[in-house]
């Protein structure tokens, strides 16, 4: 299967501790780069696997689920805990909930949380069941970046609403094992996203078992804040935790 230009997994070689860098819900490891770079100048050895389905079509991710997609979080976090002393996680939107799910079950060193779901701003998502009987994909709205960063987004132009259902069904597992998490953690959001309801940081930040937390908001990004404006302080936000 073609992969989209740009939508590659990366690996940056680095010292001996590892980041592990997961993307969100029908988007790509491109929209991590920035963060890898910024974090591979660092010292750490960073990678960023893509996830089943995404960066190919949305065909293709029809055919995916959940399950895979933390499959591929999992084989990530082997790959670094091979070759690095420790590991830690960087996850954005779905991608955080990965992360969180595989800090529940894996020995991470420190664990960032960007943007991850737990309420959708999408009134409509109650009609989803109903929605799936007439259709497979609905059109994704995209919120165009003003400088750069745009060659970095790379994401479908529909969701495919099989993969969607999956999606629900991840926030409800994740809810569920937020306690079992209990690494440093740092959890960013940005008050002014459509996409995610701001509430979901506060949420999981509540119900995480660790005793070493951080919430940190943002007042000017979109849901995708690793490319929006603010990215740099998210990647110093990030850098100064993870040290």
């Amino acid at each position: 299967m073609a992969l989209m230009r740009g939508a590659e997994p990366f690996f940056l070689q680095g010292g001996e501790k590892g980041v592990l860098l997961v993307h969100g819900f029908t988007g790509a490891p491109s929209e991590m780069r920035l963060a890898g770079e910024y974090l591979n100048n660092l010292g750490y050895t960073v990678f960023a696997p893509r996830l089943p389905g995404h960066g190919t079509t949305p065909d293709e991710m029809a055919k995916t689920a959940w399950p895979h997609w933390y499959d591929s979080v999992v084989d990530g976090y082997h790959l670094l805990a091979g070759i690095c002393t420790s590991v830690a996680a960087v996850g954005l939107s779905m991608g955080g909930l990965l992360s969180l799910k595989l800090a529940s079950e894996y020995p991470l060193r420190r664990l960032a949380v960007i943007s991850a779901p737990i309420y959708i701003a999408n009134k409509r998502l109650k009609l989803l069941p109903l929605y799936r009987l007439f259709t497979n994909f609905v059109p994704k709205k995209r919120k165009r970046l003003a400088d750069a960063a745009e060659e970095y987004s790379i994401t479908y132009e529909v969701t495919p609403l099989s993969s969607l259902s999956s999606l629900l069904e991840l926030v409800k597992h994740v809810r569920g094992v937020l306690p079992a998490v209990t690494v440093p953690a740092l959890i960013i959001q940005s008050k002014t996203e459509h996409t995610v309801e701001p509430e979901s940081a506060q949420y999981i930040y509540d119900k995480l078992g660790s005793t070493d937390k951080q919430l940190v908001w943002l007042n000017k990004s979109g849901h995708i804040v690793t490319l929006d404006v603010e990215r740099d302080f998210v990647f110093q936000r990030i850098g100064r935790f993870l040290a």
